[in-house]
């Protein structure tokens, strides 16, 4: 929820491949002209270049398959789930380079939010999981715009490598009722003084996190890396959890937002910190894959889901 690294996260590493100097120096004019497209020429842009990273990147074609396949997912789903990767990363410019003062230009049309309503009428901090799917980068936005006043959003993000375009992530995401915080012990802290305060923050509970920082959980039937962050922060703040996706419409008609509660609430604390970390995030893992089942068309299967995590860099509650 817009990258979530815990915010969507940054769709820099999906397929792209290195740029050159010159690229690097061009791609700011490059966005900014892009940011004016109209979304639907953006949309179909982006699954041209969807289709042309499949074709271009054995990688990611073998991965993609395989972990499809392992969700049974449909041939016809994978096939529009590559055009609808590029779509992602073609509307980021529109998205990242409005005024920070306008609303989004592109409809963006709620579903039944109340399960998010309930848990603000608590007036306690809430928690709110976003997989690899639609438009997550929406996720936060759309948040900040209905809700932030009310309630304000932290969203965890992994600064990006490239100057540039670090700058351009954190002076793009920080908007009204929606603030950044960095993959770090710090920004981890920030979150849980926000949900301290009352407030929300916005996790990508299938973005695998450094080491030390999950469990291996299953996922769509094999063991996947995950984080057991959403829910020590839950445990540690007694903050509601809610899921929460963003639908990609067809046709540049813009974006649906879909709220749902847990299906199944966490477990009481049994004592054992690592026997609840791991049904936890087994409980995580199963709302995830019930989210992605409803339109795996849009879930982001090229996504390296079951690599080893990396090294840790202090980040943790």
């Amino acid at each position: 929820m817009g990258r979530y690294d815990c915010a969507p996260a940054s769709p820099r590493k999906l397929f792209v491949k290195p740029a050159t100097r010159e690229s690097i120096r061009s791609m700011p004019l490059l966005l900014g002209w892009m940011a004016r497209w109209p979304l639907w020429l953006l949309h179909d842009v982006g699954a041209a270049l969807g289709w042309g990273a499949w074709l271009a990147s054995p990688s990611y074609r073998r991965r993609l398959r395989q972990n499809a396949a392992l969700a049974g997912v449909a041939s016809a789903d994978r096939r529009r789930a590559v055009a609808e990767a590029g779509r992602l990363v073609a509307e980021l410019p529109r998205l990242w380079l409005r005024p920070h003062d306008r609303p989004m230009p592109d409809p963006v049309i709620w579903g039944d939010a109340s399960p998010i309503e309930q848990a603000l009428a608590r007036r306690g901090g809430l928690v709110l999981l976003t997989p690899h799917m639609g438009s997550f980068e929406v996720a936060a936005q759309a948040y900040a715009e209905r809700y932030g006043m009310q309630q304000p959003m932290t969203a965890l993000y992994r600064p990006a490598r490239k100057a540039w375009l670090r700058e351009l992530e954190e002076s793009s995401r920080d908007r009204p009722g929606l603030t950044m915080a960095p993959a770090s012990l710090a920004g981890v802290r920030q979150m849980l003084r926000a949900l301290r305060r009352g407030e929300t923050v916005g996790l990508l509970p299938d973005q695998v996190p450094p080491d030390g920082m999950g469990v291996w959980a299953p996922f769509f039937g094999q063991p996947a890396y995950t984080m057991t962050l959403a829910s020590r922060l839950v445990r540690q703040t007694g903050a509601a959890l809610v899921l929460m996706w963003v639908e990609r419409l067809g046709r540049g008609q813009g974006w649906r937002v879909h709220v749902l509660p847990m299906p199944q609430p966490l477990a009481p604390a049994s004592g054992r910190a690592e026997a609840d970390d791991l049904a936890d995030a087994a409980l995580v893992n199963q709302a995830m894959e019930q989210l992605i089942r409803l339109r795996p068309s849009q879930y982001l299967w090229g996504y390296h889901r079951y690599k080893s995590p990396r090294v840790a860099t202090g980040v943790g509650p």
